[in-house]
């Protein structure tokens, strides 16, 4: 069996908070935006196939691992925050940003705040940009699962949160270096749970003017598919590549083809 690559895990200071972050290969800044239950873990594979063209950089964001929540301020505008301080910080002022699921919502309000600091951006899978009422949104599958975590049943929790968002049966089929990922997270679920997201309007959005790629997982089940549609409608100059294949994971289930959508994007 193939060794699991080891990370260069670094420390950089953004926002009086340590944050923990992967770095590999040399060049123009990468940086990589992981979505809920994940950490800086979840790019091994792109760490090492962009690592040959740019310097890449992957955050573990505040609260997720190697910390934990610690029932601090846990929202979309602390991450943006931090990540526009970690992109002048250890990002050189101004980085090519890569964004997965909530992770791209992230990414999306970073380069809306500060265009300057985003030289592109590529918007894998995010999730809806206007909120839904929580009893309605996938039948509260984040409370669900959270309720089962608080019942000791970690693992079923996990399961329902994964395999709604990425298909039925997903968390069984998982490597056990991903599981171990998520599972480290699980604290922040009770954070995210409460979380409420601000609209973002398409007035707003289209004013988005660097380069823009939109990347979708052909398994992906809904609101995916749906929201990467609308913003190709809203931004028209977008570039859209669809992960034959693979689900919302996309960057792990086809890695090869992750990664080469990126590579034709930005070479």
């Amino acid at each position: 069996m193939r060794a699991e690559p080891k990370l260069s895990l670094q420390t950089a200071h953004i926002n009086d908070y340590a944050m923990t972050y992967a770095e590999a290969g040399q060049g123009t800044p990468l940086i990589l935006v992981h979505g809920s239950l994940c950490d800086c873990r979840y790019w091994k594979a792109q760490l090492g196939g962009l690592g040959k063209h740019f310097r890449v950089l992957a955050p573990s964001l505040r609260h997720y691992w190697p910390q934990q929540w610690d029932g601090g301020t846990f929202s979309i505008d602390q991450h943006v925050d931090d990540l526009l301080e970690f992109i002048d910080i250890v990002g050189e002022g101004a980085a090519h940003v890569v964004g997965h699921s909530r992770g791209a919502r992230i990414a999306l309000e970073a380069a809306l705040r500060e265009p300057r600091r985003v030289r592109t951006l590529t918007l894998a899978d995010p999730g809806r940009l206007a909120p839904v009422p929580t009893s309605d949104e996938r039948g509260g599958f984040r409370q669900r699962a959270l309720k089962l975590v608080d019942e000791g049943r970690v693992d079923d929790g996990l399961a329902l949160f994964v395999d709604t968002v990425s298909g039925q049966d997903t968390w069984r089929r998982m490597v056990p270096w991903f599981q171990e990922m998520v599972r480290d997270n699980a604290s922040t679920l009770r954070a995210q749970a409460s979380e409420m997201l601000k609209p973002l309007p398409r007035e707003r959005v289209e004013k988005l003017a660097m380069p823009l790629l939109l990347i979708g997982g052909a398994l992906s089940p809904e609101p995916y598919p749906e929201v990467v549609q609308m913003l190709s409608q809203w931004l028209p100059s977008a570039q859209k590549e669809i992960i034959a294949g693979s689900s919302h994971g996309m960057n792990l289930g086809n890695p090869r083809a992750f990664n080469s959508a990126i590579e034709r994007f930005l070479l």
